[in-house]
């Protein structure tokens, strides 16, 4: 049976409900948190985003091999889903807590709490991702239930963006440290509940043969021997993001045509005697579908989450009622569920090729009309924010579901589903395209001379604020745009795939 029930769908949602208290808690105020509150400078805290990067660069992949590997009675995904759960809480409320320390060893907590917060979304939010291709094998319910998970996601991001603020005012009574430590108490006990929710509501019914060729530790030693072929591009793009300077563009460019040239080779070895952990990546590097929907994950995360790194700044100073930003959020994320459910009635009506670049060019062009928009106009802010966001908000939604269409590819080409891994590449760009986004907002504005603790830096810095929220935005979404004109799969080929699919699964059970 393909169709799940409403109730499963619902449960499913709230998973990324709960995850969601940490991502857009994190990627809406947890830069103006460590520049205005915690007390590091704007370089620091962007450099501190850029170097997370690289250590989610090595455990997404190593969580999608461990996830496609596991076997229990609960499935292969659902069980870390629970296990995660505490860790992930736990690293919520100390990411937002400021301890008393002098200014190096503040430092080294944020990167401490930082990257243990991102390590416990990993072991949480890649199973969780993965779980969607496996709960059926239709592409157009996974089109449908990640309507419903976005919806969910956006519900939970409704109540961390939309209510951190009076609640911070709330619980902190004018000491911003302690608002935010208790909040976060409050939140962390939420996500708790709403995960394990989504532990015991869904099921997983897409069950490939477990490839028991290899060992995972065999497997994990294979992936670190290639370690330097994941960590070197990261650290290349790292170094010249933030420096922006001639040796930093010298050493990129040498980095990524090595590393296109060792790509070709890899593709074209005839070898038998090669490891499944190459075999995987072959398979990913030869699928069409999965490359175009990797760049355009980091390209619409660098949409998204710049938008939501400024809001926070542009309410604060720019409008002059940082609490404002809450109600804001609100309204974006409720016209974001919106978008969400629509997202499934409109595919079928477009196709997700036709409505992803719709979608990228629309939401697009209404985020660069903010430039225009005159100094404390907030009837025109909330218009074109709204409008911008009903389009935004399909854009992960159809990311995700083709995600699950580049699955069904790669098994139909190769004879292989590696889902884990898939999704944990989706959730890596995801979370790579959200820590560049937040670093960019921080270098942008480090470079008009931005001080969270020197009010006579404010002044200056103001047009930065206005471009993070129109055109440097803008130019991501038309970029994705332009790379979405070359996604291969169209509905006619997805559902020729998913015949093709059945029918080989049915005659391997017979067999």
């Amino acid at each position: 049976m393909s169709k799940l029930l409403i109730k499963e769908k619902l449960g499913y949602a709230m998973g990324d409900a709960a995850a969601n208290l940490v991502w857009r808690g994190a990627l809406a105020y947890l830069a103006v948190f460590y520049t205005d509150t915690f007390g590091l400078t704007a370089a620091a805290a962007a450099m501190l985003f850029l170097v997370v990067r690289l250590s989610d660069g090595v455990t997404d992949i190593i969580m999608g091999m461990v996830a496609d590997r596991t076997s229990t009675r609960w499935g292969k995904f659902r069980p870390w889903i629970l296990w995660s759960t505490p860790f992930l809480a736990l690293f919520m409320v100390l990411c937002f807590t400021t301890p008393d320390l002098n200014p190096q060893n503040k430092l080294i907590y944020a990167y401490v709490t930082y990257i243990g917060l991102t390590l416990a979304y990993t072991l949480n939010n890649v199973p969780y991702s993965a779980l969607m291709g496996v709960m059926t094998a239709s592409d157009t319910e996974r089109t449908s239930l990640s309507g419903f998970r976005f919806a969910g996601a956006f519900g939970g991001g409704l109540l961390v963006m939309g209510f951190l603020p009076d609640l911070v005012a709330y619980f902190g009574a004018g000491d911003d440290a302690k608002g935010y430590q208790y909040s976060m108490y409050l939140f962390a006990g939420l996500l708790i509940v709403l995960m394990l929710i989504t532990f015991t509501t869904t099921k997983e019914r897409v069950t490939p043969a477990l490839d028991t060729s290899n060992n995972l530790g065999s497997e994990i030693k294979d992936l670190l021997k290639n370690l330097p072929f994941i960590i070197m591009p990261l650290l290349a793009m790292t170094l010249f993001f933030y420096y922006r300077d001639l040796p930093s563009g010298i050493f990129f460019v040498l980095v990524m045509t090595g590393m296109w040239a060792l790509i070709k080779r890899l593709i074209n070895n005839t070898s038998d005697d090669i490891s499944r952990t190459q075999r995987d990546m072959i398979d990913l590097l030869t699928n069409k579908p999965w490359l175009i929907l990797l760049g355009i994950g980091f390209l619409t995360m660098m949409f998204n989450g710049i938008k939501y790194g400024a809001i926070a700044y542009y309410f604060k100073y720019q409008i002059g009622d940082e609490l404002m930003a809450g109600k804001y959020f609100i309204a974006l994320l409720l016209v974001s569920i919106l978008g969400a459910l629509s997202t499934g009635y409109l595919s079928k009506k477009l196709g997700k090729r036709n409505l992803f670049i719709t979608a990228l060019l629309l939401s697009g062009s209404l985020t660069a009309g903010f430039y225009w928009v005159p100094k404390g106009n907030i009837t025109a802010i909330f218009t074109l924010g709204c409008a911008a966001e009903f389009f935004a908000a399909m854009m992960p939604t159809l990311f995700f579901t083709m995600l699950g269409d580049s699955a069904d590819y790669s098994e139909w080409k190769n004879g292989r589903r590696a889902t884990g891994l898939i999704y944990s590449a989706g959730t890596f760009v995801q979370k790579t395209g959200g820590g560049f986004a937040g670093a960019l907002v921080l270098v942008v504005l480090a470079s008009y001379g931005y001080s969270g603790m020197d009010k006579t830096t404010i002044e200056a810095s103001l047009p930065a604020m206005q471009l993070l929220m129109s055109w440097i935005p803008a130019i991501f979404a038309f970029i994705g745009a332009a790379l979405m004109v070359f996604y291969p799969l169209s509905c006619k080929q997805n559902q020729v795939i998913g015949d093709a699919l059945n029918d080989r699964r049915l005659n391997q059970s017979l067999g």
